[in-house]
């Protein structure tokens, strides 16, 4: 039989850890300034929602992706992972063309805050000269992976002139593959003015089949048709779909 201080010391660990991952879970939340001040919606009297994608470029979904924005005439913003722009420059380079953004998510999707001040400017720096030498475009838009961020990383970021963009409307967590309905339900409930959505064309910048993770991973097929029918539902609504410089030009203008 266990003593009685055994189970007082689990009950003890347990709190404290549930205490910790609550707290995580506030420092952390998109909409959260206490690291500093990060971009989290647009203007909240204006019916246009800016729809962006993470982790990629991940062909064939990328580009199935650009065909349905191609196709409904809507412009996106992409958060690149560099790893994958690297193996991807076409791809770059048709998210350009066809008047969409690229923006940074940094080399390898590290966890920024993680990392010593030095590595954070590599990760940023790395990608963007990549992307400049693949497209001729300087970013000065940055997503941190999973969101994770704290002062340095926000201060590195601030240093080398980068506005940080976080996002307003809940993750679908489209990378579980819940269901295209599923994803376009939990995106749509909750977008209103001036909102940023958050999809995934990729999966961290994996390399699916040649990093020896399974090609289902990064199967973003159920994103192609989530993307399709949001924006299907929310021009429905009203709404106009811009990239984020257009939304920062749009607060700009508000705010004169």
């Amino acid at each position: 039989m266990r003593p009685a201080w055994y189970s007082v010391r689990a009950l003890l660990v347990a709190f404290v850890c549930i205490g910790l991952y609550g707290a995580y879970e506030v420092l952390e939340a998109p909409g959260n300034q206490i690291w500093g001040h990060t971009l989290v919606h647009g203007p909240t009297d204006r019916r246009v929602v800016a729809l962006t994608f993470d982790d990629g470029p991940n062909p064939p979904y990328t580009n199935r992706i650009l065909d349905v924005l191609r196709a409904t005439h809507v412009h996106a913003t992409f958060f690149v992972v560099g790893r994958a722009a690297a193996a991807y420059p076409a791809v770059i380079r048709r998210i350009v063309r066809e008047g969409n953004v690229v923006a940074n998510h940094t080399w390898d999707h590290a966890h920024l805050y993680m990392q010593t001040r030095a590595q954070m400017r590599r990760e940023l720096t790395r990608t963007s000269d990549l992307l400049y030498r693949i497209c001729g475009v300087r970013t000065r838009l940055m997503r941190p992976p999973f969101g994770a961020r704290d002062f340095a990383v926000l201060d590195e970021a601030r240093k080398e002139g980068y506005t940080v963009v976080m996002w307003s409307v809940p993750l679908p967590a489209d990378w579980e593959q819940p269901g295209d309905w599923t994803i376009v339900s939990r995106v749509v409930t909750h977008v209103h003015d001036g909102s940023i959505i958050v999809l995934h064309d990729g999966n961290e910048g994996l390399l699916c089949g040649t990093d020896g993770i399974p090609a289902q991973a990064c199967n973003r097929e159920q994103d192609v048709a989530a993307t399709r029918e949001i924006i299907r539902i929310l021009r429905g609504r009203g709404y106009r779909f811009v990239t984020i410089p257009q939304l920062l030009a749009l607060m700009r203008t508000a705010d004169r």
